[in-house]
């Protein structure tokens, strides 16, 4: 929206089951609204200005609450090589858990879309592309990192990037999990040997090359990614657990 722009207002306007997918909506104001069911869904939240519900920033609470009920996410933000390997461990064995429950499913789990949002096994493509981004470009400087099966999300195919290296067919489970292990044990082995000096190497960052980047910041983006996308494929598993997908 052009800067000098008056901003949109909706008054006495019924927005009931509307559905907001990759919309601006910073420094938005809403006033007497009701908001009975609301779901937010940010994974930003934090790194912005305050979120304010009836004049309280409601940010540390939701960013406490989910470290409470997902052990381990609270590192994600590790500082030292043990710290790091420390939190990449937590990741691992969250990620080792739900995939023993989704084995304990039916078989076709795997490929539902919840409210058109990405399976369980294109979730887990994402993240090797993720891996591949933040590790083999951004991190290890490869020219072509990225696997076939990753999965790019749809800024990067609207936005006029290569997605030729990507396949077109639907990957078997199996070939899925492969390729995941594989990127898990990169960020493992990659860990393994890292040294205080080689977290502050500066490093570009892969979608915007002006803006630079450390190798600490790069391996806390694929915390992120990891934290936030584990999140969103257990709240799917639970809404097809119990019939509502």
């Amino acid at each position: 929206m052009d800067s000098e722009q008056a901003p949109p207002q909706f008054v006495d306007t019924d927005l009931r089951g509307a559905r907001f997918v990759r919309a601006d909506l910073s420094g938005a104001v809403m006033r007497a609204v009701e908001v009975a069911g609301l779901d937010i869904d940010s994974p930003w939240l934090h790194e912005g200005p305050p979120l304010l519900v009836n004049g309280v920033d409601v940010g540390p609470f939701v960013e406490a609450e989910l470290d409470r009920r997902f052990p381990g996410r609270s590192e994600r933000r590790a500082g030292t090589p043990d710290g790091l390997r420390s939190a990449w461990a937590a990741v691992e064995r969250t990620w080792a858990a739900t995939l023993e429950r989704v084995a304990g499913m039916p078989p076709d789990t795997v490929d539902v879309s919840v409210d058109g949002e990405w399976s369980f096994a294109q979730t887990l493509r994402h993240l090797v592309m993720a891996t591949d981004v933040w590790l083999g470009k951004a991190i290890l400087g490869r020219e072509q990192p990225f696997h076939p099966l990753g999965q790019p999300n749809a800024e990067y195919e609207t936005d006029g990037y290569d997605t030729s290296v990507f396949t077109t067919r639907t990957p078997a489970y199996g070939e899925v999990l492969e390729a995941r292990a594989g990127r898990v044990a990169m960020v493992r082995d990659f860990l393994a040997g890292v040294t205080p000096q080689e977290l502050a190497t500066r490093r570009w960052n892969p979608w915007a090359p002006e803006h630079p980047e450390t190798t600490l910041s790069c391996l806390h983006v694929i915390l992120r990614e990891e934290w936030e996308h584990h999140r969103f494929a257990v709240r799917d598993l639970d809404a097809i657990e119990t019939g509502r997908s």
